[in-house]
This record gives C-alpha cells, structure tokens and sequence, in this order.
C-alpha cells in the first residue's frame, strides 16, 4: 500500500498515528507532497479528485481517501484492539472523531485566509466565526474527556486536532477554554506515535 501524504496535515497525523498503534507501519510505502487548494499539482488528484490528502492506494491500485475512511479501512487489517469498537460505543467515537475533524477543518480555514488570501480579501469575521466553532468543540469536548479513554479513533483524532491548534494558532490559547482536555492532551502527547508524528 502506499499512503500520499503531507506532514504538516493534521488528517495525515491521524493515519500515521494508528500506522504506529497498530503495528501497520512498515505494509505502508510513503509518498510526501506539497499542495495548496490553489495548487494541488498531479499526484493527489490522480488519486483522489478533491485533490486532498490523505490518500491511501491499495495493494490492487484503488484509492481510499478522506481520512475516517482511510482509518476505518487500516483498522480492519491488524490484530489488536479495534480503534473503532465493534459494539454501541462506535456512535460514541465516530461522533467525537467528526468533531475533531470539524475542529481541524475550521483550524485549515483560519490559516488559509491568513496565507491565501490579500489582505483587502481577509476577513477577520470569518475567522472568528471559525474560531467560534473550534470553541464550542473544545467546551464540548471537556465534557466529554473521560471517553478519550481507552485508546481509540476518537482520542487519536482529538490528539491530533489539538497538536494542528497548536502548531497553527498557539495564541488563541485553548486550554483555558477546556482544561480538563487539557490535562488530558498533556499525558496523551506523551505516547510515542504522537512525539513522531508531531509536525514541525
């Protein structure tokens, strides 16, 4: 398999991370890119026509892509614990992974509109609406942190979205929006596969 990637993609983070949980890591070949929405170039959209990375292609040449789907898809291949349960509480982690994700899109859109965009285009109402977003996630989150535990997509996810908030917006301090997430962040950054994976 072969998995087209970017380092600093928080979606990308998420696969490497359960690459590494799993045991997966060396059945997966590594191609690096470089993209924009403004310049996919060729590689991505050969195989994913969004032009987006993640993008996993399988053994028989058939692209997987969108990253919960990806992860769904590797989580089937190894013998461990299932990163997605097999009974009611999938709903549970499903649920969290998407508010996760949903954190990471509006975190995407808050750097495009500062590096994309000319400043008569910026829109600091826009970004703040997507600061409103990540926000609420976060509140919701702290609420809902005990379920972070044991090991699963969701806590990858979460882990993963937060190192983006962090690498990308380290002023908007969100911690004291959710320091109960936090205390958790803090031992869960610790896990080898996060120190690795962690962008720079």
């Amino acid at each position: 398999m072969k998995l087209i990637y970017s380092g600093t993609s928080p979606f990308v983070r998420k696969v490497s991370v359960l690459l590494l949980e799993t045991g997966l890591e060396g059945r997966v070949e590594k191609e690096t890119v470089a993209i924009t929405p403004m310049n996919p170039g060729d590689v991505v959209p050969a195989a994913n026509p969004l032009g987006k990375v993640p993008c996993l292609i399988k053994d028989d040449g058939t692209s997987i892509f969108d990253s919960r789907v990806i992860t769904r898809y590797l989580d089937t291949l190894h013998n461990g614990t299932n990163l997605y349960p097999e009974d009611d509480s999938l709903w549970q982690i499903l649920t969290l992974e998407a508010v996760a994700d949903g954190m990471v899109d509006a975190a995407i859109l808050m750097v495009y509109e500062r590096l994309l965009r000319t400043d008569e285009q910026k829109s600091p109402e826009w970004v703040e609406a997507q600061w409103l977003k990540i926000s609420r996630a976060l509140a919701h989150l702290d609420e809902q942190v005990s379920t972070l535990e044991p090991l699963s997509m969701a806590s990858i996810a979460v882990g993963a979205a937060l190192g983006y908030i962090d690498f990308r917006h380290e002023d908007r301090n969100w911690r004291g929006i959710a320091p109960k997430l936090a205390i958790w962040e803090a031992e869960f950054s610790k896990r080898a596969s996060m120190l690795v994976t962690m962008p720079s």
